[in-house]
């Protein structure tokens, strides 16, 4: 097929997507900084060493421009994501910002399905971008948002392109990819806990996969909301929740729930003492991580602080 057919049947070409990619702020996702907590291990005296992959340096603000670039990059090589398509999909924020920032810079238009409740950093944010934002029932969280996007695409399936970061394998592969050979590189190959929130369940899934090959010693933990109606934006109580297809519940060797009280609470210890400006589930990722650093000496604890603070700045985080 030629180059003038291919513009007919508004295909984007490997050329096309590189071309718009390069030197632009999509050459920036991944290689985020890795730091070691020391403050923190004295504040609470665990044994362990506790390591934090500050994901908030990506040029989206989030870990989530990891699977959003791959998720594209991949409809487009496939043909699936062409000219005339929408990209769309529910999030609760971060995805969203991704792919937003994403179409920005690719020309291609975003519609997000969003819980109303989401933080108005994010719904400014999402703005900014120009993304079509449809705010779903807040009470119905991240399932809510789900459900609309599905609706949407069973509909109008001709005028979409659905991601589905969700139940998309491209999402985990993102992280079995990026984010382990980094913690793998960052680390010199000595961590032995990897702890991570579930969302999407794509960053534990993916990156917890490749350091069980890389050593099948590594602890992979799991960290949820201690109760189905919670305040950490972006985690999942499994249980209560719609389960990701990417999400195999037999794979983590352990999970720890953390209180949304507690994950608060260590949002602002983290700035107070390390000068971290994190996020929610930063907050509930450090609680867990500090759990495990407490049971051993040996311990090289590597967690992921998904997103920054100033998302969060309008929450009762800082109301306190």
């Amino acid at each position: 097929m030629g180059l003038e057919t291919l513009k007919a049947h508004n295909i984007i070409t490997r050329e096309e997507y590189e071309a718009l990619k390069r030197r632009s702020v999509l050459e920036l996702i991944g290689s985020t900084p890795m730091v070691e907590l020391k403050k923190i291990r004295a504040y609470t005296g665990v044994k362990g060493r506790i390591f934090a992959k500050l994901e908030s340096y990506n040029p989206g603000g989030s870990v989530k421009d990891r699977p959003a670039i791959r998720m594209i990059e991949q409809g487009i090589l496939s043909g699936e994501l062409t000219r005339d398509k929408v990209i769309l999909d529910s999030t609760s924020g971060n995805t969203g910002i991704a792919y937003a920032m994403i179409g920005a810079v690719l020309g291609i238009p975003v519609e997000l399905c969003v819980p109303a409740n989401v933080t108005e950093e994010r719904k400014k944010i999402l703005k900014a971008f120009g993304a079509k934002v449809i705010y779903t029932d807040p009470m119905e969280g991240s399932d809510g948002a789900i459900k609309e996007a599905q609706r949407l695409y069973q509909t109008y399936p001709e005028r979409y392109f659905k991601p589905d970061q969700y139940n998309n394998p491209e999402n985990a592969m993102a992280h079995y990819l990026g984010t382990a050979e980094e913690v793998i590189h960052q680390s010199d190959g000595k961590v032995t806990h990897f702890v991570a929130g579930l969302g999407t369940t794509g960053t534990l899934m993916g990156t917890g996969r490749r350091l069980k090959e890389f050593r099948k010693d590594i602890q992979i933990i799991a960290v949820e909301p201690s109760c189905p109606l919670h305040g950490i934006e972006g985690l999942k109580h499994m249980e209560s929740s719609i389960v990701p297809g990417l999400y195999d519940p037999g794979f983590p060797d352990r999970t720890i729930f953390v209180d949304t009280e507690d994950a608060y609470e260590w949002v602002r210890k983290i700035s107070e003492l390390e000068g971290i400006f994190a996020g929610a589930s930063s907050g509930a990722a450090l609680a867990a991580a500090v759990e495990v650093a407490r049971e051993s000496r040996d311990a090289y604890v590597v967690t992921i602080f998904p997103d920054g603070g100033d998302r969060y700045l309008s929450t009762r985080i800082w109301s306190a």
